[in-house]
């Protein structure tokens, strides 16, 4: 990070703010007790961060100004940053237990944000995934402080379009860089595809520095998403940017220092399936399983997270939502769907909301201690 902080006073501040933030306030319980937080459109045509109960009943609807895409949850205040769809500006500080506005973050001149961000350990401090487009198109690691919700640093994220960052450690952020430039004057257009190069990044806390890098072997596997297992072990979901009957694996899997990306596709026909598009990657709860969800395709696949084995394909149209719930998986679609699977990938229970869930459903309270 910048001169502006030093690092180990950084690292030291957060370990105080641990023990002051586990009585700093009411936790997520004052919410009304959600497992998870995600983004929908409601009936209306408007748009909420809405708070999901273990038992699918609505724990809170809180109204946003637009389309949401991802947010980020404090680990111990009820507190959520509410993302918009990239290339956003803004990002929503929420009191979910008043559903009042408590900040609002501006982007920097000059960036966009990605629709992600992720709190430190703590919930001290507040990274935000970014965009420099008018300067050098390398992505940033925005640095704010979750008390006065003001920018106090950046660092440079290791590749283009760092779409979704979390921790992998108490000093090690993991960062999806897509590998894609866009600029908004160009709307969504991709402007770098035949030299673009996604990777999975670590940056370290300590020295501000990329400590490590993973790149897939094919250079159009654009590496959006990820999720983390407890012990360290990170899954990634990517999107093919070629032709999707050439689409390679879409699902990874790393582990800080290992080297390679380790690669999980279904076989033949199955694999085709997912037409090409990961929309998110999940552990399950109890850590056996990983899903790679594609709404292009209306299925999910899970495989087994230790010999990377296939297990099965989930029919759902236009999922795109997951995330650890108990032993297993929760699964939201597009069309208000949501599916709650066990430790051994059955079906235990489903809903219908009248809402649209966009495209990612963020863990938070006990479900959190499991992501």
């Amino acid at each position: 990070m910048a001169a502006s902080l030093d690092r180990r006073r950084f690292l030291a501040s957060a370990s105080l703010a641990l023990a002051a933030s586990a009585a700093a306030g009411p936790g997520w319980a004052a919410a009304g007790g959600p497992s998870h937080i995600g983004a929908a459109r409601l009936p209306s045509g408007d748009y909420a961060l809405i708070g999901l109960t273990e038992d699918g009943e609505a724990a809170f609807r809180i109204p946003l100004p637009g389309r949401g895409h991802a947010a980020a949850a404090h680990p111990r205040r009820p507190l959520a940053v509410a993302f918009a769809r990239r290339p956003g500006v803004f990002g929503l500080v929420i009191d979910c237990a008043s559903g009042q506005v408590a900040a609002r973050l501006e982007s920097p001149e000059g960036r966009h944000f990605y629709g992600h961000g992720a709190f430190s350990a703590d919930g001290r401090w507040l990274f935000t995934c970014e965009n420099a487009f008018d300067e050098d198109d390398a992505g940033r690691i925005g640095v704010w402080d979750a008390d006065s919700w003001s920018r106090v640093d950046e660092m440079r994220s290791g590749g283009i379009g760092p779409h979704e960052a979390l921790l992998a450690g108490p000093d090690l952020l993991a960062i999806a860089n897509g590998g894609i430039r866009t600029h908004p004057d160009a709307g969504r257009a991709k402007l770098n595809l035949a030299t673009m190069r996604p990777n999975l990044a670590y940056l370290s806390l300590t020295s501000g520095e990329v400590v490590e890098a993973a790149e897939p072997p094919e250079h159009l596997a654009s590496l959006r998403h990820i999720a983390r297992r407890p012990d360290g072990l990170i899954a990634a979901a990517m999107q093919w940017e070629g032709e999707a009957s050439e689409a390679p694996a879409l699902l990874a899997l790393h582990r800080p220092g290992q080297g390679a990306l380790r690669l999980l596709r279904a076989p033949g026909a199955e694999h085709a399936r997912l037409g090409g598009y990961g929309g998110s990657a999940a552990f399950s709860g109890d850590g056996t399983r990983a899903v790679v969800t594609s709404p292009r395709g209306g299925a999910s696949q899970v495989f087994d997270a230790e010999s990377g084995a296939f297990l099965e394909t989930l029919a759902q149209a236009d999922v795109c939502g997951a995330a650890p719930a108990g032993a297993g998986l929760l699964l939201s679609d597009g069309t208000g769907g949501l599916r709650w699977l066990g430790a051994a990938g059955e079906t235990l229970a489903t809903a219908l909301m009248r809402v649209n869930w966009d495209n990612h459903l963020t863990a938070v309270g006990r479900a959190a201690r499991h992501a």
